[in-house]
Protein backbone atom coordinates (compact mmCIF):
# COMPACT_ATOMS: atom_id res chain seq x y z
CA UNK A 1 0.00 0.00 0.00
CA UNK A 2 1.36 3.43 -0.90
CA UNK A 3 2.04 5.90 1.88
CA UNK A 4 -0.75 8.12 0.61
CA UNK A 5 -3.30 5.29 0.68
CA UNK A 6 -2.06 4.22 4.11
CA UNK A 7 -2.55 7.72 5.50
CA UNK A 8 -6.04 7.86 3.95
CA UNK A 9 -6.90 4.46 5.44
CA UNK A 10 -5.76 5.55 8.92
CA UNK A 11 -7.82 8.73 8.56
CA UNK A 12 -10.95 6.75 7.63
CA UNK A 13 -10.43 4.37 10.56
CA UNK A 14 -10.15 7.38 12.87
CA UNK A 15 -13.49 8.67 11.63
CA UNK A 16 -15.45 5.44 11.31
CA UNK A 17 -15.76 2.53 13.71
CA UNK A 18 -15.78 -0.99 12.27
CA UNK A 19 -17.81 -3.85 13.82
CA UNK A 20 -19.13 -7.23 12.79
CA UNK A 21 -22.86 -7.95 12.45
CA UNK A 22 -24.41 -11.21 11.14
CA UNK A 23 -21.30 -11.99 9.12
CA UNK A 24 -21.12 -8.57 7.51
CA UNK A 25 -18.69 -5.74 8.15
CA UNK A 26 -20.60 -2.57 9.00
CA UNK A 27 -18.80 0.76 8.82
CA UNK A 28 -20.38 3.10 11.35
CA UNK A 29 -20.02 6.88 11.48
CA UNK A 30 -19.15 8.29 14.88
CA UNK A 31 -21.83 11.02 14.51
CA UNK A 32 -24.54 8.37 14.17
CA UNK A 33 -26.41 5.96 16.42
CA UNK A 34 -27.33 2.56 15.06
CA UNK A 35 -29.03 -0.48 16.49
CA UNK A 36 -31.98 -2.80 16.39
CA UNK A 37 -35.57 -2.71 17.63
CA UNK A 38 -36.86 -5.99 19.02
CA UNK A 39 -39.83 -7.43 20.84
CA UNK A 40 -40.20 -10.69 22.75
CA UNK A 41 -40.10 -12.60 19.46
CA UNK A 42 -37.22 -10.89 17.71
CA UNK A 43 -36.56 -7.94 15.36
CA UNK A 44 -39.40 -5.50 14.58
CA UNK A 45 -39.43 -4.09 11.04
CA UNK A 46 -41.19 -0.81 10.25
CA UNK A 47 -40.64 0.77 13.66
CA UNK A 48 -40.20 4.55 13.89
CA UNK A 49 -36.96 5.47 15.66
CA UNK A 50 -36.63 9.14 16.59
CA UNK A 51 -34.52 11.57 18.55
CA UNK A 52 -37.19 12.68 21.00
CA UNK A 53 -39.03 15.96 20.18
CA UNK A 54 -37.19 16.37 16.85
CA UNK A 55 -37.80 15.62 13.19
CA UNK A 56 -34.72 13.40 13.08
CA UNK A 57 -36.09 9.89 12.61
CA UNK A 58 -35.83 6.74 10.56
CA UNK A 59 -37.67 3.46 9.98
CA UNK A 60 -36.26 0.06 10.88
CA UNK A 61 -35.54 -2.24 7.94
CA UNK A 62 -36.81 -5.79 7.47
CA UNK A 63 -34.25 -6.98 10.01
CA UNK A 64 -35.35 -4.42 12.60
CA UNK A 65 -32.16 -2.38 12.13
CA UNK A 66 -31.77 1.39 11.97
CA UNK A 67 -29.16 4.15 11.70
CA UNK A 68 -29.66 7.75 12.81
CA UNK A 69 -27.09 9.97 11.13
CA UNK A 70 -25.78 13.56 11.23
CA UNK A 71 -26.08 13.78 15.01
CA UNK A 72 -24.31 16.30 17.24
CA UNK A 73 -21.06 14.85 18.52
CA UNK A 74 -20.39 13.95 22.16
CA UNK A 75 -23.97 14.52 23.30
CA UNK A 76 -26.31 12.15 25.14
CA UNK A 77 -29.61 11.85 23.29
CA UNK A 78 -32.92 10.22 24.12
CA UNK A 79 -33.91 7.81 21.36
CA UNK A 80 -37.51 6.58 21.08
CA UNK A 81 -38.99 3.68 19.18
CA UNK A 82 -42.58 2.91 18.28
CA UNK A 83 -44.36 0.44 16.04
CA UNK A 84 -48.04 -0.17 15.42
CA UNK A 85 -49.44 -2.30 18.23
CA UNK A 86 -46.68 -1.37 20.68
CA UNK A 87 -46.01 1.11 23.47
CA UNK A 88 -43.43 3.82 22.82
CA UNK A 89 -40.05 3.08 24.45
CA UNK A 90 -37.03 5.32 24.90
CA UNK A 91 -33.36 4.85 25.78
CA UNK A 92 -30.37 7.13 26.21
CA UNK A 93 -27.52 6.90 23.73
CA UNK A 94 -24.61 8.92 22.39
CA UNK A 95 -23.24 9.26 18.86
CA UNK A 96 -21.17 6.23 18.07
CA UNK A 97 -23.31 3.88 20.18
CA UNK A 98 -24.83 0.62 18.97
CA UNK A 99 -28.07 0.06 20.90
CA UNK A 100 -30.93 -2.37 21.27
CA UNK A 101 -34.43 -1.08 21.97
CA UNK A 102 -36.95 -3.56 23.33
CA UNK A 103 -40.60 -2.60 22.75
CA UNK A 104 -43.64 -4.14 24.42
CA UNK A 105 -47.04 -4.75 22.76
CA UNK A 106 -50.03 -2.94 24.20
CA UNK A 107 -53.43 -4.49 24.78
CA UNK A 108 -55.48 -5.33 21.71
CA UNK A 109 -58.76 -5.71 23.63
CA UNK A 110 -60.90 -3.35 25.68
CA UNK A 111 -61.29 -3.76 29.44
CA UNK A 112 -64.86 -2.80 30.46
CA UNK A 113 -63.89 -2.84 34.17
CA UNK A 114 -61.34 -0.04 33.78
CA UNK A 115 -61.96 3.01 35.99
CA UNK A 116 -61.54 6.32 34.16
CA UNK A 117 -58.89 8.74 35.37
CA UNK A 118 -60.09 12.22 36.39
CA UNK A 119 -58.99 15.16 34.30
CA UNK A 120 -58.62 17.49 37.27
CA UNK A 121 -56.23 17.21 40.23
CA UNK A 122 -56.60 13.89 41.99
CA UNK A 123 -54.15 11.98 44.18
CA UNK A 124 -52.52 8.96 42.63
CA UNK A 125 -49.23 7.45 41.59
CA UNK A 126 -47.40 7.68 38.29
CA UNK A 127 -49.83 7.58 35.39
CA UNK A 128 -52.76 6.66 37.64
CA UNK A 129 -53.57 10.17 38.84
CA UNK A 130 -55.49 13.17 37.63
CA UNK A 131 -54.34 14.48 34.25
CA UNK A 132 -54.01 17.98 35.69
CA UNK A 133 -51.11 16.81 37.86
CA UNK A 134 -48.86 17.04 34.79
CA UNK A 135 -50.99 18.80 32.17
CA UNK A 136 -52.29 21.86 34.04
CA UNK A 137 -50.53 24.80 35.61
CA UNK A 138 -51.83 25.15 39.16
CA UNK A 139 -54.74 24.30 41.44
CA UNK A 140 -57.20 25.92 41.28
CA UNK A 141 -56.68 26.19 37.54
CA UNK A 142 -56.43 29.71 36.17
CA UNK A 143 -58.27 31.03 33.15
CA UNK A 144 -55.44 31.76 30.75
CA UNK A 145 -55.29 33.82 27.60
CA UNK A 146 -54.55 31.97 24.39
CA UNK A 147 -50.90 31.04 24.21
CA UNK A 148 -50.12 32.36 27.69
CA UNK A 149 -48.36 29.20 28.81
CA UNK A 150 -51.59 27.24 28.93
CA UNK A 151 -51.48 23.47 29.17
CA UNK A 152 -54.05 20.98 27.80
CA UNK A 153 -56.19 20.70 30.94
CA UNK A 154 -56.23 24.50 31.38
CA UNK A 155 -57.60 24.78 27.85
CA UNK A 156 -59.99 21.82 28.20
CA UNK A 157 -61.59 23.43 31.26
CA UNK A 158 -62.54 26.40 29.08
CA UNK A 159 -63.86 24.13 26.35
CA UNK A 160 -67.46 23.01 25.84
CA UNK A 161 -66.39 19.34 26.00
CA UNK A 162 -65.53 19.71 29.68
CA UNK A 163 -69.01 21.16 30.30
CA UNK A 164 -71.00 18.66 28.22
CA UNK A 165 -72.54 17.03 31.31
CA UNK A 166 -73.32 20.28 33.11
CA UNK A 167 -74.30 22.59 30.25
CA UNK A 168 -77.52 24.21 31.50
CA UNK A 169 -79.01 24.37 28.01
CA UNK A 170 -78.50 20.63 27.53
CA UNK A 171 -79.90 19.76 30.96
CA UNK A 172 -82.95 22.00 30.60
CA UNK A 173 -83.70 20.42 27.21
CA UNK A 174 -83.28 16.93 28.61
CA UNK A 175 -85.54 17.58 31.62
CA UNK A 176 -88.11 19.90 30.04
CA UNK A 177 -87.41 22.70 32.47
CA UNK A 178 -86.29 26.31 32.38
CA UNK A 179 -83.12 27.45 34.14
CA UNK A 180 -85.10 28.19 37.30
CA UNK A 181 -86.29 24.59 37.50
CA UNK A 182 -89.86 25.26 36.37
CA UNK A 183 -91.22 22.12 34.72
CA UNK A 184 -93.28 21.94 31.55
CA UNK A 185 -96.33 19.63 31.71
CA UNK A 186 -95.85 16.03 30.67
CA UNK A 187 -96.65 15.32 27.04
CA UNK A 188 -100.33 14.73 26.29
CA UNK A 189 -101.45 11.96 23.96
CA UNK A 190 -104.42 11.38 21.72
CA UNK A 191 -105.63 8.08 20.31
CA UNK A 192 -106.45 6.92 16.81
CA UNK A 193 -108.01 3.67 15.63
CA UNK A 194 -105.40 3.55 12.85
CA UNK A 195 -102.27 4.70 14.72
CA UNK A 196 -102.91 4.12 18.40
CA UNK A 197 -101.57 6.83 20.71
CA UNK A 198 -99.82 9.90 19.36
CA UNK A 199 -98.41 13.05 21.02
CA UNK A 200 -100.34 16.31 21.13
CA UNK A 201 -99.12 19.88 21.17
CA UNK A 202 -98.53 21.45 24.61
CA UNK A 203 -101.68 22.69 26.32
CA UNK A 204 -101.76 26.47 25.62
CA UNK A 205 -103.70 27.09 28.83
CA UNK A 206 -100.82 25.90 31.04
CA UNK A 207 -97.37 27.41 31.65
CA UNK A 208 -94.82 26.00 29.24
CA UNK A 209 -91.06 26.05 29.71
CA UNK A 210 -90.00 24.40 26.50
CA UNK A 211 -89.61 20.80 25.33
CA UNK A 212 -87.76 18.03 27.13
CA UNK A 213 -86.75 14.46 26.42
CA UNK A 214 -88.12 13.30 29.76
CA UNK A 215 -91.49 14.88 28.98
CA UNK A 216 -91.84 12.65 25.94
CA UNK A 217 -90.04 9.52 27.20
CA UNK A 218 -90.22 9.59 31.03
CA UNK A 219 -89.49 5.88 31.40
CA UNK A 220 -86.25 5.76 29.41
CA UNK A 221 -82.84 7.43 29.57
CA UNK A 222 -82.31 7.76 25.81
CA UNK A 223 -78.92 8.00 24.15
CA UNK A 224 -78.06 11.63 25.02
CA UNK A 225 -75.41 10.35 27.43
CA UNK A 226 -73.59 8.65 24.55
CA UNK A 227 -72.08 12.05 23.71
CA UNK A 228 -72.70 14.25 26.76
CA UNK A 229 -71.48 11.84 29.46
CA UNK A 230 -69.60 9.23 27.40
CA UNK A 231 -67.40 7.94 30.20
CA UNK A 232 -70.55 6.80 32.01
CA UNK A 233 -72.26 5.33 28.97
CA UNK A 234 -69.49 3.29 27.34
CA UNK A 235 -70.77 0.11 28.97
CA UNK A 236 -74.45 1.13 28.94
CA UNK A 237 -75.21 3.51 26.02
CA UNK A 238 -79.00 3.55 26.46
CA UNK A 239 -79.24 3.29 30.23
CA UNK A 240 -77.52 6.40 31.61
CA UNK A 241 -79.47 9.41 32.85
CA UNK A 242 -76.99 12.27 32.25
CA UNK A 243 -78.46 14.26 35.13
CA UNK A 244 -77.54 11.52 37.63
CA UNK A 245 -73.84 10.98 36.86
CA UNK A 246 -71.03 11.94 39.22
CA UNK A 247 -67.28 11.51 39.49
CA UNK A 248 -65.27 11.41 36.28
CA UNK A 249 -68.36 11.01 34.03
CA UNK A 250 -69.60 14.37 35.33
CA UNK A 251 -66.53 15.92 33.67
CA UNK A 252 -68.35 15.67 30.36
CA UNK A 253 -65.85 14.42 27.79
CA UNK A 254 -62.79 13.80 29.98
CA UNK A 255 -59.18 13.65 28.82
CA UNK A 256 -58.86 9.94 29.56
CA UNK A 257 -61.88 9.13 27.42
CA UNK A 258 -60.51 10.69 24.23
CA UNK A 259 -57.06 9.19 24.73
CA UNK A 260 -58.52 5.68 25.06
CA UNK A 261 -60.24 5.90 21.66
CA UNK A 262 -58.64 3.44 19.25
CA UNK A 263 -60.93 3.38 16.24
CA UNK A 264 -64.23 4.65 14.81
CA UNK A 265 -66.82 2.38 13.21
CA UNK A 266 -67.71 3.83 9.81
CA UNK A 267 -69.77 2.54 6.91
CA UNK A 268 -68.52 2.11 3.34
CA UNK A 269 -69.13 5.80 2.69
CA UNK A 270 -66.90 6.78 5.60
CA UNK A 271 -69.66 8.02 7.93
CA UNK A 272 -71.01 6.56 11.18
CA UNK A 273 -73.91 4.15 11.00
CA UNK A 274 -77.40 5.63 11.54
CA UNK A 275 -78.52 6.26 15.11
CA UNK A 276 -75.14 5.28 16.57
CA UNK A 277 -73.96 8.51 18.23
CA UNK A 278 -70.97 8.81 20.48
CA UNK A 279 -69.79 5.71 22.29
CA UNK A 280 -71.90 3.50 20.03
CA UNK A 281 -69.46 4.23 17.18
CA UNK A 282 -66.16 4.25 19.09
CA UNK A 283 -63.76 1.38 19.72
CA UNK A 284 -61.70 1.67 22.91
CA UNK A 285 -58.51 0.27 24.40
CA UNK A 286 -59.04 0.45 28.13
CA UNK A 287 -56.05 -1.35 29.65
CA UNK A 288 -56.02 -4.40 31.92
CA UNK A 289 -55.30 -4.06 35.63
CA UNK A 290 -51.73 -3.08 36.35
CA UNK A 291 -51.27 -1.22 33.06
CA UNK A 292 -52.15 2.07 31.43
CA UNK A 293 -52.80 3.06 27.83
CA UNK A 294 -52.80 6.50 26.28
CA UNK A 295 -53.17 7.04 22.53
CA UNK A 296 -51.92 10.38 21.25
CA UNK A 297 -50.52 12.27 18.25
CA UNK A 298 -46.82 11.79 19.10
CA UNK A 299 -44.70 8.69 18.45
CA UNK A 300 -41.98 9.73 20.92
CA UNK A 301 -43.76 10.13 24.29
CA UNK A 302 -41.67 8.05 26.68
CA UNK A 303 -41.27 6.82 29.34
CA UNK A 304 -44.82 5.68 30.06
CA UNK A 305 -47.45 3.41 28.56
CA UNK A 306 -48.22 5.61 25.57
CA UNK A 307 -48.69 4.82 21.91
CA UNK A 308 -49.11 6.77 18.71
CA UNK A 309 -52.50 6.99 16.99
CA UNK A 310 -52.99 8.80 13.69
CA UNK A 311 -56.71 8.94 14.53
CA UNK A 312 -55.99 11.67 17.10
CA UNK A 313 -55.16 14.06 14.27
CA UNK A 314 -57.95 12.99 11.90
CA UNK A 315 -61.50 14.32 11.55
CA UNK A 316 -62.89 10.81 11.93
CA UNK A 317 -62.36 10.95 15.70
CA UNK A 318 -64.96 13.76 15.78
CA UNK A 319 -67.51 11.90 13.65
CA UNK A 320 -69.48 9.89 16.24
CA UNK A 321 -70.63 12.98 18.17
CA UNK A 322 -70.95 15.29 15.15
CA UNK A 323 -73.05 13.07 12.94
CA UNK A 324 -76.41 11.76 14.09
CA UNK A 325 -79.45 10.20 12.45
CA UNK A 326 -82.59 9.98 14.58
CA UNK A 327 -85.83 8.38 13.39
CA UNK A 328 -84.27 8.23 9.89
CA UNK A 329 -83.75 12.02 9.84
CA UNK A 330 -80.22 13.35 9.50
CA UNK A 331 -80.03 15.80 12.39
CA UNK A 332 -76.33 16.39 13.10
CA UNK A 333 -74.10 16.39 10.04
CA UNK A 334 -71.07 18.64 10.44
CA UNK A 335 -68.77 15.64 9.86
CA UNK A 336 -70.74 14.56 6.78
CA UNK A 337 -70.68 18.12 5.43
CA UNK A 338 -66.91 18.26 5.90
CA UNK A 339 -66.55 14.87 4.20
CA UNK A 340 -68.46 16.09 1.14
CA UNK A 341 -66.50 19.35 0.89
CA UNK A 342 -63.12 20.17 -0.60
CA UNK A 343 -61.78 20.42 2.94
CA UNK A 344 -61.71 16.64 3.26
CA UNK A 345 -59.17 16.26 0.43
CA UNK A 346 -56.12 14.51 1.93
CA UNK A 347 -53.83 16.63 -0.27
CA UNK A 348 -55.30 20.12 -0.07
CA UNK A 349 -57.91 20.01 2.67
CA UNK A 350 -58.07 20.61 6.39
CA UNK A 351 -59.13 18.49 9.32
CA UNK A 352 -61.48 19.45 12.13
CA UNK A 353 -58.39 19.83 14.33
CA UNK A 354 -56.81 22.37 11.98
CA UNK A 355 -59.58 24.87 12.70
CA UNK A 356 -60.83 23.81 16.13
CA UNK A 357 -57.51 22.84 17.79
CA UNK A 358 -55.03 25.31 16.26
CA UNK A 359 -51.56 25.70 17.78
CA UNK A 360 -51.43 28.70 20.10
CA UNK A 361 -47.68 29.10 20.37
CA UNK A 362 -47.10 27.16 23.58
CA UNK A 363 -43.97 25.05 23.78
CA UNK A 364 -44.98 22.39 26.34
CA UNK A 365 -47.97 20.10 26.78
CA UNK A 366 -46.77 18.98 30.23
CA UNK A 367 -45.08 20.78 33.11
CA UNK A 368 -41.28 20.82 32.83
CA UNK A 369 -40.98 19.68 36.45
CA UNK A 370 -43.18 16.69 35.57
CA UNK A 371 -41.07 15.66 32.62
CA UNK A 372 -42.59 17.98 30.03
CA UNK A 373 -40.28 18.69 27.11
CA UNK A 374 -40.02 21.71 24.85
CA UNK A 375 -41.44 21.04 21.38
CA UNK A 376 -42.07 22.88 18.15
CA UNK A 377 -45.13 25.06 18.97
CA UNK A 378 -46.68 24.10 15.63
CA UNK A 379 -46.97 20.50 16.86
CA UNK A 380 -48.88 21.34 20.06
CA UNK A 381 -52.61 21.73 19.50
CA UNK A 382 -55.05 23.67 21.63
CA UNK A 383 -57.58 21.71 23.68
CA UNK A 384 -60.04 24.60 23.78
CA UNK A 385 -62.32 23.62 20.89
CA UNK A 386 -65.22 25.91 21.78
CA UNK A 387 -66.79 27.81 18.90
CA UNK A 388 -65.75 31.27 20.05
CA UNK A 389 -66.93 34.67 18.94
CA UNK A 390 -63.60 35.15 17.16
CA UNK A 391 -64.02 31.89 15.26
CA UNK A 392 -67.55 32.87 14.19
CA UNK A 393 -66.33 36.27 13.03
CA UNK A 394 -63.86 34.50 10.75
CA UNK A 395 -66.31 31.92 9.41
CA UNK A 396 -67.69 33.62 6.28
CA UNK A 397 -67.21 36.65 4.04
CA UNK A 398 -69.92 39.19 3.21
CA UNK A 399 -70.03 41.49 0.19
CA UNK A 400 -72.53 44.35 -0.14
CA UNK A 401 -73.29 46.28 -3.31
CA UNK A 402 -75.79 49.13 -3.50
CA UNK A 403 -77.07 51.63 -6.05
CA UNK A 404 -79.79 54.23 -6.44
CA UNK A 405 -82.11 53.92 -9.43
CA UNK A 406 -84.73 56.64 -9.60
CA UNK A 407 -86.77 56.46 -6.42
CA UNK A 408 -85.31 53.11 -5.40
CA UNK A 409 -82.30 52.02 -3.34
CA UNK A 410 -81.18 48.56 -4.42
CA UNK A 411 -79.02 46.48 -2.07
CA UNK A 412 -77.43 43.15 -2.99
CA UNK A 413 -75.77 41.02 -0.33
CA UNK A 414 -73.60 37.96 -0.94
CA UNK A 415 -72.59 35.71 1.93
CA UNK A 416 -69.80 33.27 1.06
CA UNK A 417 -68.79 30.31 3.17
CA UNK A 418 -65.11 30.58 2.29
CA UNK A 419 -63.54 29.92 5.69
CA UNK A 420 -65.47 27.00 7.17
CA UNK A 421 -65.15 23.31 6.32
CA UNK A 422 -68.86 22.52 6.66
CA UNK A 423 -72.21 24.23 6.22
CA UNK A 424 -72.89 27.46 8.11
CA UNK A 425 -74.52 27.40 10.52
CA UNK A 426 -73.92 23.76 11.40
CA UNK A 427 -74.46 20.88 13.81
CA UNK A 428 -77.52 21.44 16.03
CA UNK A 429 -80.58 22.52 14.00
CA UNK A 430 -81.14 25.16 16.67
CA UNK A 431 -78.38 27.30 15.13
CA UNK A 432 -79.18 30.20 12.77
CA UNK A 433 -77.59 33.03 10.87
CA UNK A 434 -79.83 36.07 10.46
CA UNK A 435 -79.08 38.69 7.80
CA UNK A 436 -80.51 42.16 8.49
CA UNK A 437 -80.66 44.97 5.92
CA UNK A 438 -81.66 48.57 6.74
CA UNK A 439 -81.65 51.81 4.76
CA UNK A 440 -82.17 55.14 6.54
CA UNK A 441 -82.43 58.68 5.19
CA UNK A 442 -80.54 61.73 6.43
CA UNK A 443 -83.04 62.13 9.28
CA UNK A 444 -82.56 58.57 10.45
CA UNK A 445 -85.92 57.38 9.17
CA UNK A 446 -86.17 53.81 7.88
CA UNK A 447 -86.98 53.47 4.20
CA UNK A 448 -89.86 51.16 3.28
CA UNK A 449 -88.96 47.85 1.64
CA UNK A 450 -90.78 47.24 -1.63
CA UNK A 451 -89.08 44.05 -2.82
CA UNK A 452 -86.96 41.28 -1.33
CA UNK A 453 -87.19 38.70 1.41
CA UNK A 454 -87.81 39.29 5.08
CA UNK A 455 -86.75 37.39 8.18
CA UNK A 456 -89.19 34.51 8.87
CA UNK A 457 -91.31 34.25 12.00
CA UNK A 458 -88.79 31.98 13.72
CA UNK A 459 -86.40 34.94 13.64
CA UNK A 460 -88.50 36.32 16.49
CA UNK A 461 -92.03 37.73 16.59
CA UNK A 462 -92.15 40.75 18.89
CA UNK A 463 -93.99 39.79 22.12
CA UNK A 464 -96.79 42.14 23.06
CA UNK A 465 -95.23 42.88 26.45
CA UNK A 466 -92.04 44.23 24.88
CA UNK A 467 -92.42 47.76 23.55
CA UNK A 468 -91.25 48.38 20.00
CA UNK A 469 -88.31 50.77 20.11
CA UNK A 470 -86.99 50.23 16.60
CA UNK A 471 -87.17 47.59 13.92
CA UNK A 472 -85.89 44.32 15.32
CA UNK A 473 -85.46 45.62 18.86
CA UNK A 474 -84.52 43.10 21.55
CA UNK A 475 -83.59 40.57 18.90
CA UNK A 476 -87.09 40.00 17.48
CA UNK A 477 -86.44 40.25 13.77
CA UNK A 478 -89.45 38.61 12.09
CA UNK A 479 -90.57 40.69 9.10
CA UNK A 480 -87.36 42.72 9.05
CA UNK A 481 -85.74 43.13 5.61
CA UNK A 482 -83.21 40.34 5.26
CA UNK A 483 -83.13 36.57 5.38
CA UNK A 484 -82.13 33.75 7.71
CA UNK A 485 -80.20 30.52 7.30
CA UNK A 486 -81.02 27.34 9.21
CA UNK A 487 -82.03 23.71 9.00
CA UNK A 488 -85.68 23.72 10.08
CA UNK A 489 -87.14 20.56 11.60
CA UNK A 490 -90.85 19.84 12.07
CA UNK A 491 -92.21 17.25 14.48
CA UNK A 492 -94.16 14.60 12.61
CA UNK A 493 -97.17 14.31 14.90
CA UNK A 494 -97.56 17.70 16.53
CA UNK A 495 -96.23 19.64 13.50
CA UNK A 496 -94.38 21.95 15.90
CA UNK A 497 -91.77 23.86 13.91
CA UNK A 498 -89.03 24.83 14.26
CA UNK A 499 -88.21 22.21 16.85
CA UNK A 500 -85.14 21.17 18.78
CA UNK A 501 -86.87 18.07 20.12
CA UNK A 502 -85.25 15.79 17.57
CA UNK A 503 -85.58 12.84 19.93
CA UNK A 504 -89.09 12.74 18.45
CA UNK A 505 -89.78 11.75 14.83
CA UNK A 506 -89.10 14.83 12.70
CA UNK A 507 -88.73 15.80 9.08
CA UNK A 508 -86.57 18.48 7.47
CA UNK A 509 -88.98 21.24 6.51
CA UNK A 510 -86.30 23.40 4.88
CA UNK A 511 -82.54 23.80 4.81
CA UNK A 512 -80.95 26.86 3.21
CA UNK A 513 -77.63 26.78 5.05
CA UNK A 514 -74.55 27.63 2.99
CA UNK A 515 -72.21 24.71 2.16
CA UNK A 516 -68.43 25.06 2.26
CA UNK A 517 -67.02 27.18 -0.60
CA UNK A 518 -70.49 28.24 -1.79
CA UNK A 519 -72.34 31.57 -1.73
CA UNK A 520 -75.86 32.91 -1.34
CA UNK A 521 -76.97 36.21 -2.83
CA UNK A 522 -80.13 38.12 -1.91
CA UNK A 523 -81.46 41.46 -3.17
CA UNK A 524 -83.55 44.15 -1.46
CA UNK A 525 -85.26 47.23 -2.88
CA UNK A 526 -86.31 50.23 -0.77
CA UNK A 527 -88.32 53.34 -1.70
CA UNK A 528 -86.29 56.54 -1.29
CA UNK A 529 -87.36 59.46 0.82
CA UNK A 530 -88.28 62.54 -1.21
CA UNK A 531 -86.72 64.93 1.28
CA UNK A 532 -83.34 63.20 1.54
CA UNK A 533 -80.31 63.20 -0.72
CA UNK A 534 -78.16 60.88 1.39
CA UNK A 535 -78.86 57.37 2.60
CA UNK A 536 -77.12 55.04 5.03
CA UNK A 537 -77.19 51.31 4.28
CA UNK A 538 -76.52 48.95 7.17
CA UNK A 539 -76.08 45.19 6.72
CA UNK A 540 -75.48 42.81 9.62
CA UNK A 541 -75.03 39.06 9.77
CA UNK A 542 -75.92 37.66 13.18
CA UNK A 543 -75.29 34.22 14.66
CA UNK A 544 -77.89 32.84 17.07
CA UNK A 545 -77.39 29.62 19.04
CA UNK A 546 -81.09 28.80 19.40
CA UNK A 547 -84.51 29.98 18.26
CA UNK A 548 -85.53 32.99 20.25
CA UNK A 549 -88.86 31.46 21.30
CA UNK A 550 -86.97 28.56 22.86
CA UNK A 551 -84.49 30.96 24.48
CA UNK A 552 -87.39 32.80 26.08
CA UNK A 553 -89.09 29.59 27.23
CA UNK A 554 -85.93 28.25 28.85
CA UNK A 555 -84.53 31.53 30.15
CA UNK A 556 -81.18 30.92 28.46
CA UNK A 557 -78.54 33.63 28.41
CA UNK A 558 -77.23 33.27 24.85
CA UNK A 559 -76.82 36.70 23.25
CA UNK A 560 -76.60 37.09 19.50
CA UNK A 561 -73.11 37.30 18.02
CA UNK A 562 -72.33 39.76 15.24
CA UNK A 563 -70.45 37.82 12.55
CA UNK A 564 -70.17 40.45 9.80
CA UNK A 565 -71.18 44.09 9.42
CA UNK A 566 -70.95 46.68 6.65
CA UNK A 567 -72.21 50.26 6.35
CA UNK A 568 -72.42 52.21 3.09
CA UNK A 569 -73.27 55.91 2.69
CA UNK A 570 -74.83 56.91 -0.64
CA UNK A 571 -75.87 60.23 -2.15
CA UNK A 572 -78.23 61.24 -4.93
CA UNK A 573 -76.59 62.85 -7.98
CA UNK A 574 -77.64 66.51 -7.95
Amino acid sequence: MSSGKKILSQFIISIFGVFMLAGFVIVKQENSISGIVVDQSGPVPGAVVRIQTTETSTITDEDGRFVLTDLPAAKTLFITAWASGYYIVGVEASPGDEIEIHIEPHTDVDNPDYEWLPSTFHPGQGENQGCAECHANDSPLPVLEEGAGSLPVDEWLQDAHSQAATNPRFLSMYLGQDLDGNQSPQTRYGTSRDYGTFPLRPDPSKPYYGPGYKLDFPETAGNCAACHTPAASVNNPYGIDPTAVDGVPAEGVPCDFCHKIWDVKLDEGGIPFPNMPGVLSFEFRRPPDGHQFFAGPYDDVAPGEDTYSALQTESQICAPCHFGVFWDTLVYDSFGEWLESEYSSPDTGQTCQDCHMPPLGVTHFAKPDKGGLARDPETIFSHNMTVTEELLQNAVSMDVEAEIQGDRVIVEVTVTNDKTGHHVPTDSPLRQMILLVEVTDSEGNLLSQVEGSTVPDWGGVQPAEISQISAGSAGYYAGHPGTAYAKILQEMWTEVTPTGAYWNPTRILSDNRIPAMESDTTSYIFRTSKDSETFDISVKLIYRRAFIELIDQKGWDVPDILMEQETIKMSLDV
